[in-house]
């Protein structure tokens, strides 16, 4: 099968994502800086969330572009993915509203973890689709950011009942790690056009 409509649609789904998030940040009633303060946690929520649906939507074009057709599994991994991806609007608005609370930001660690699996799983899909010698098998490498991201997670979700502060700045941590650009998909391919 073509790979198009499995990237459309997933843009689609990640755009959604992004404007219902956006819908949580409610204008002030004040018109004054102070007016502003009660919002801080919520904004700065929905910029982290905003930060990992920008990194996770780069990095799904990037495998995609490695990928020269899908499979049912591969449709349904995607779906698996997008699916741990549109709890971010609930976990980032529930963070935000009871300002780094210990459950809410657990859930937002396993809201994390999740798609960091799920991701993980597409992958795997995907090379096991195209074979060991694929693309993506080749630009993935060792893969440690793939590998430490998960882990980071499952650290910060127990630490959220002991320092919420803590987990959210492992949160913080992995999306900073990831803004670093990674380009081992695109050297890969430009070597493979050369």
């Amino acid at each position: 099968m073509e790979k198009n409509r499995l990237e459309a649609f997933s843009d689609g789904v990640l755009a959604i994502i992004i404007t219902i998030m956006v819908l949580e940040l409610k204008a002030p009633h004040g018109e004054d800086f102070q007016a502003l303060a009660p919002l801080l946690p919520v904004f700065l929520s929905y910029l982290l969330s905003f930060i990992y649906v920008g990194i996770y939507w780069n990095n799904h074009h990037h495998m995609f572009q490695s990928t020269k057709n899908v499979s049912g599994g591969i449709l349904w991994a995607n779906l698996h993915l997008l699916f741990w991806l549109s709890l971010f609007p609930f976990s980032t608005a529930w963070i935000g509203e009871n300002h780094l609370a210990s459950l809410p930001t657990a859930a937002y660690g396993v809201v994390l973890l999740m798609a960091a699996i799920a991701y993980y799983v597409l992958q795997q899909t995907i090379i096991a689709r195209q074979g060991r010698d694929s693309l993506l098998k080749s630009a993935l490498g060792s893969d440690w950011k793939g590998k430490l991201s998960p882990a980071l997670y499952l650290a910060a979700i127990p630490l959220a009942f002991v320092s919420p502060w803590i987990a959210t700045g492992l949160y913080t941590f992995v999306a900073l790690m990831w803004l670093v650009p990674d380009r081992r998909i695109e050297r890969v391919l430009s070597e493979n056009r050369g």
